[in-house]
């Protein structure tokens, strides 16, 4: 886990600091304005939401198999908190996919 928080940290590093850099410019001047932050949040909203909504229905469905798998009696009420669970899962993709339209209705040009 330790690992997979250096590598985004580092990811984050390197992308901010370009963004930094071009900011200190001129907008003229830059190669990347503010369209291309923009365009970078954006795809960060919806790879960053369909990460975390694939990770987490994984999860959920891993161990409502396991738990049906144990107790076959309790299918019946463990597929209804798994299915909303996954509506509400799902839910975190939707909301990055409003952010990223959102974002992408910013970008100039």
């Amino acid at each position: 886990m330790r690992k997979f928080f250096g590598i985004a940290l580092w990811s984050l590093v390197l992308v901010a600091v370009p963004m930094v850099a071009a900011a200190a410019e001129p907008a003229g001047d830059s190669y990347l304005g503010i369209g291309a932050g923009l365009a970078i949040g954006a795809g960060l909203a919806v790879g960053l939401a369909g990460l975390g909504c694939g990770i987490g229905q994984g999860l959920t469905a891993g161990n409502t198999t396991a738990g049906i798998a144990r107790n076959p009696g309790a299918a019946g009420s463990m597929f209804v908190n798994f299915i909303l669970a996954m509506v509400l899962i799902e839910s975190i993709s939707i909301y990055g996919l409003v952010i990223a339209l959102l974002l992408y209705g910013k970008i100039p040009g």
